[in-house]
């Protein structure tokens, strides 16, 4: 391990003379999400002035719409996106901290697309059921997602950024086709979950985040605890086992954390890509390679990014409102057509 790789390891961020800005920068990026949030109970079919929102949220009379309407529909719509945001964002940092790969995230490498499938077939057998049958199968989904991902990369030679690209969108492209083969077949599954399909926070209340919201929370606690052991491993396995690292451990707890984002994220709001591949890398350009800073600003950006694909999602077809997982395609493609194309090539 050389001299430089070592310096990193145990103090990236010093490395980069920017420990001093990075406090104050993360209260920043809080304080915008915080006027997003704002932003994102205004915007809608009917726009609402801000005095009234901070009304509904303070002062809250159930006789009074656009109270009802802020209470019921646009605050756990936001809150909803706020959660996801973050979920998807952290998942897709220390997956590409993990593989060193500048294009894993949670959709590209099948996760989502498992979870996905999974809650699909769920509603499929078993029709209506609670949300926790569906987070469950959703959870599953997506460690079998990562399990045959990371196999299937592992053969030929092992697990190189492109082979685990590679068969993350092959297994993507079976899931999505048997998903869709179950939605086409059984009219009643597609009316049932047709807009969650497309990654949507339209319709999601308390009880759905309350249900969903822990599990999202144990992975962000448990990303954050592991957060210097990532930035280690996202500088190679040697500089890892060089510093004392148990590299498999820390693997399997990290893709531990992965599933339970990723799982928690796509039953709350179906399977929502790019986030998870834009967000860490905007991360990284301000704060660097440090993973005890790159996931908490990670987290604030990835729920910036999806609230205000929500907000796009309502004003573009107004009154009528696009899945925001629609939005997020028309934000992530460009951004991996240039990842493909200049950081793998690199």
């Amino acid at each position: 391990m050389s001299v430089q790789a070592n310096q990193i390891a145990r103090n990236p961020t010093r490395l980069l003379g920017r420990r001093s800005l990075l406090l104050p920068g993360l209260a920043v990026s809080i304080a915008l999400l915080g006027v997003m949030l704002i932003l994102g109970m205004m915007v809608g079919a009917a726009d609402i002035e801000p005095a009234v929102v901070f009304d509904a949220l303070f002062h809250y009379d159930e006789t009074v719409f656009n109270h009802l309407i802020i209470q019921t529909v646009r605050l756990p719509q936001v809150l909803a996106g706020m959660i996801v945001g973050a979920a998807l964002a952290v998942a897709g940092a220390i997956m590409q901290g993990l593989t060193r790969n500048p294009l894993a995230d949670s959709g590209l490498l099948g996760i989502n697309a498992g979870a996905a499938f999974a809650v699909v077939l769920t509603v499929y057998l078993v029709g209506a059921a609670s949300l926790t049958v569906y987070s469950i199968a959703a959870l599953i989904g997506a460690a079998a997602g990562a399990v045959f991902v990371y196999v299937i990369g592992m053969l030929g030679g092992g697990a190189t950024p492109l082979r685990l690209t590679l068969a993350g969108v092959i297994l993507t492209a079976f899931m999505s086709a048997l998903t869709t083969a179950i939605l086409i077949q059984d009219q009643e599954t597609l009316e049932q979950i047709r807009f969650w399909t497309a990654g949507s926070l339209v319709g999601r209340d308390f009880s759905i985040i309350a249900q969903t919201a822990p599990l999202i929370v144990i992975g962000l606690i448990g990303a954050l605890l592991i957060s210097r052991q990532i930035t280690t491993i996202s500088l190679g396995d040697d500089v890892a086992k060089g510093l004392g690292q148990n590299t498999v451990a820390i693997k399997i707890a990290a893709a531990l954390m992965v599933v339970l984002l990723a799982g928690g994220a796509v039953a709350l709001a179906g399977p929502i890509g790019f986030v998870g591949l834009v967000i860490p890398h905007i991360a990284r350009f301000v704060v660097g390679v440090d993973y005890r800073w790159v996931i908490p600003y990670s987290a604030v950006f990835g729920a910036i990014l999806v609230i205000l694909a929500d907000i796009g999602a309502r004003i573009i077809m107004r009154p009528q409102v696009l899945p925001v997982g629609i939005m997020m395609a028309l934000v992530g493609a460009p951004f991996f057509i240039y990842l493909a194309r200049w950081k793998v090539r690199r």
